[in-house]
């Protein structure tokens, strides 16, 4: 029998407000009302985990950080935090809302020897966000083009890194499936959890999905599919397996 797909509910959190992007593009996004409210349904469907993002903060112009620390603290919920995570102050502020893991986006492009320390400091409590455009890293909101991923992959490997979040841009928000090629590729390359983001439309995307967690693709974050309503999370959680 394979292994449950952990399932982490998408909460993008925007001027104070639950939204979704495409493919990462400011201005493109639908609401969704109030953060906490949407946290508190997919913990009350039964969600392990939510995957929380401060929008305002990954793009650079804000912050919802009072917003953050109030949705982590209500949840009883494993909470992974995203966002403008770059330097020592925003990583302390982040832990410190109790969160169990944060993901570091940009920074892991910016400045790798910064994202190696602190993996070494904090463990398992910090992921890395690779963001894939072709085979080249896109950073901050994904308007810049860095290196090649699978470079950064196997530097970050080394250093310890015990979880990594692959999104392709392309898919993200366009509910066209996950990149499983891209995410085979790159869960071949570490030892670390592999956690899928972008793309995922369907129950059968999570099926799919599923069968690769004998592979390392260990996770799923889900947001526009459930929120447009083309599944429910107990009907997700059913085909993940939980």
């Amino acid at each position: 029998m394979t292994a449950a797909l952990t399932l982490l509910p998408a909460v993008d959190v925007q001027g104070g407000q639950a939204v979704q992007l495409t493919q990462g593009i400011a201005g493109s996004e639908k609401t969704f009302g109030d953060p906490l409210a949407a946290a508190r349904r997919w913990q009350d469907a039964g969600a392990s985990w939510l995957h929380l993002v401060d929008l305002d903060a990954a793009f650079g112009r804000g912050s919802n950080a009072e917003v953050i620390a109030e949705i982590t603290g209500a949840m009883e919920l494993n909470v992974e935090l995203s966002g403008g995570i770059r330097d020592d102050a925003s990583l302390e502020r982040a832990l410190a809302t109790g969160c169990r893991r944060v993901n570091i986006g940009t920074a892991a492009l910016e400045n790798p020897a910064w994202c190696e320390r602190i993996i070494g400091e904090h463990g398992d409590r910090i992921g890395i966000a690779i963001d894939v455009r072709g085979t080249r890293l896109a950073a901050r909101g994904w308007v810049r083009e860095g290196g090649d991923w699978a470079e950064a992959v196997d530097r970050l490997s080394a250093a310890g890194c015990a979880t990594f979040v692959v999104t392709d841009v392309a898919s993200d928000g366009m509910l066209t499936g996950p990149n499983l090629a891209l995410l085979r590729e790159v869960a071949s390359r570490t030892d670390a959890e592999v956690i899928a983001s972008g793309g995922i439309a369907s129950l059968a995307d999570l099926t799919a999905l599923r069968g690769l967690v004998p592979q390392g693709i260990t996770g799923a974050i889900i947001g526009t599919a459930l929120y447009v309503g083309n599944f429910t999370l107990a009907d997700a959680l059913d085909a993940a397996g939980r």
